[in-house]
């Protein structure tokens, strides 16, 4: 039968229901549409589970394995990847705090990447079953996913341009720039933040030998473009860096 909700008044000020760390996520709308069904917490909680806290290194989903929950990032960071049938390994996307993971996943119930920790990182479980069925019935959840959607497709436009017609340098800028929007519209800083991934994993997904990016970071920090310490980024001057990327950040 179907879930009956109980009837409650309008809520004076909803935001003040959903847990402060949660204003900040990307799929902060997506899931308030959940919290707010009933006017409690209930609800949510049937569909949301905090479950999971990940090591570096350690695997979120494989290639193949079935679907059971869409995940969203609620610290750290995940690199996800595909294997080619001859064991070369490929990164499509470094996801961070507030993204949504498997949703892409849905409709063939498998996976069809593999997701892995780059950091020590938090994810919050969302029961793939329950969110369709509240999808099917909502117009504010399928429209909160139809944006999430589009930003993925613009996604795979971007870095396809990025890697078919740009140079080492232009790649390696759009990229910095692209992590800097991610950071500034989770309110953190676009200047100044942690690389959560290798060298070697940025050199992967922008189609480089990890030797080029080393080359390349040395010659932007040289140029006076960015500080480089580690893993720890500065970026000293945003326009010349668009100008070094043609003005075309790709997404992460």
């Amino acid at each position: 039968m179907p879930e009956v909700l109980p009837k409650r008044g309008p809520l004076a000020d909803p935001a003040a229901s959903v847990p402060q760390d949660c204003r900040n996520c990307g799929a902060y709308k997506l899931c308030v549409s959940l919290w707010l069904k009933s006017g409690d917490a209930s609800l949510f909680d049937r569909v949301v589970k905090r479950k999971q806290v990940l090591k570096r290194g350690e695997t979120l989903y494989r290639m193949g394995q079935s679907v059971e929950h869409l995940y969203v990032i609620r610290g750290g960071s995940v690199k996800t990847c595909v294997t080619s049938e001859d064991g070369r390994v490929q990164i499509i996307g470094f996801h961070t705090a507030g993204e949504l993971l498997g949703l892409e996943d849905m409709q063939m119930r498998e996976h069809n990447c593999e997701a892995r920790a780059t950091k020590l990182t938090s994810v919050c479980e969302v029961s793939i079953d329950r969110f369709e069925e509240l999808a099917r019935k909502d117009a504010a959840i399928q429209y909160e996913i139809f944006k999430i959607m589009s930003a993925e497709v613009r996604h795979t436009q971007e870095l396809v341009l990025l890697l078919g017609k740009h140079n080492a340098e232009e790649r390696l800028a759009a990229f910095l720039l692209s992590l800097s929007q991610q950071f500034a519209q989770r309110h953190y800083s676009m200047i100044e933040f942690d690389l959560s991934m290798s060298r070697s994993d940025i050199g992967n997904y922008l189609g480089l030998a990890e030797e080029t990016v080393c080359r390349v970071f040395a010659r932007l920090q040289d140029g006076g473009l960015v500080t480089s310490k580690g893993r720890r980024i500065k970026l000293n001057d945003l326009e010349r860096l668009q100008r070094v990327a043609n003005y075309r950040p790709a997404l992460s």
